[in-house]
């Protein structure tokens, strides 16, 4: 085998070493696999979540493993909150790298069954805390001369699914700020890309299974509308993160990366 063959044979991992990253709705599900695979890969990650003692159980599971993290409870639809995270995280460790803002909300129904302050829900944590979480990060990116926020979307933001008014709308919009974003400060070396998972086994899908009538009918949805016919994992789209994430992908921004086995095509 040629040097060039064994190189190429090698599997190319994505180097965070150092890296300053920031993860919200970490506490289980994709945060949570995103924020685990970015420290195994050397970054040093502040896990958050609503949830505190579910943000603490992913960084006492990494240090198992020798892997420093850092928790801290965080509800991202408190501003002052939001703001003082990311402000202590500058003050601690003198910059901040990678934004993966990821919490969200899901709920299921049409135009006339989802309730209005289900709807405002929906965009206050699907939209405007990535918004909010984005804009407090974003100057110190532009003074450290880049940096990569991913905002998690989903294949929603991208397709139209049935009777699923109040995601749809937002993951939709949230597609749209992100490209808005990354227009603007593409100049500044800082990234923005939405992350569109599809069906990943998780309890986010709480929504979906209710809609379409229990986990039996979810499961029979999967394996027929999916043409890869399973759902996806955490690790699958824990692996996009790192690409996004790294520097292997320098040259995209203002991209929907869509995880979903090919549901949307």
């Amino acid at each position: 085998m040629t040097l060039a063959e064994t190189n190429a044979a090698r599997p190319v991992l994505p180097n965070l070493e150092g890296k300053v990253v920031l993860v919200t709705g970490a506490g289980s599900g994709i945060g949570r696999a995103g924020a685990v695979a970015m420290a195994r890969q050397g970054a040093r990650v502040i896990v958050t979540d609503i949830d505190a003692s579910s943000a603490a159980h992913v960084v006492d599971d990494l240090r198992s493993e020798g892997v420093v993290a850092i928790s801290a409870g965080l509800d991202v639809t408190d501003d002052g909150a939001v703001c003082a995270q990311i402000d202590k995280i500058i003050a601690t460790h003198g910059r901040i790298d990678v934004l993966h803002s990821h919490a969200g909300f899901q709920v299921e129904g049409n135009l006339e069954q989802v309730p209005i302050e289900a709807m405002d829900r929906s965009w206050q944590l699907n939209v405007r805390s990535h918004f909010i979480a984005a804009r407090a990060t974003v100057g110190h990116m532009r003074n450290q001369g880049g940096g990569s926020i991913i905002i998690t979307s989903s294949n929603s933001g991208v397709q139209f699914d049935r009777e699923m008014i109040a995601y749809a709308t937002t993951k939709h919009a949230v597609v749209a700020m992100t490209r808005q974003m990354a227009a603007d400060y593409a100049k500044h070396n800082i990234r923005f890309n939405a992350l569109c998972p599809g069906f990943i086994d998780t309890p986010f899908n709480a929504g979906f299974e209710a809609q379409m009538g229990g986990r039996k009918h979810l499961e029979s949805y999967v394996k027929k509308a999916i043409p890869m016919g399973r759902w996806g994992t955490t690790e699958e789209v824990a692996n996009s993160i790192l690409f996004l994430a790294s520097d292997m992908s320098s040259f995209m921004t203002g991209h929907a990366l869509v995880i979903d086995g090919g549901e949307c095509i």
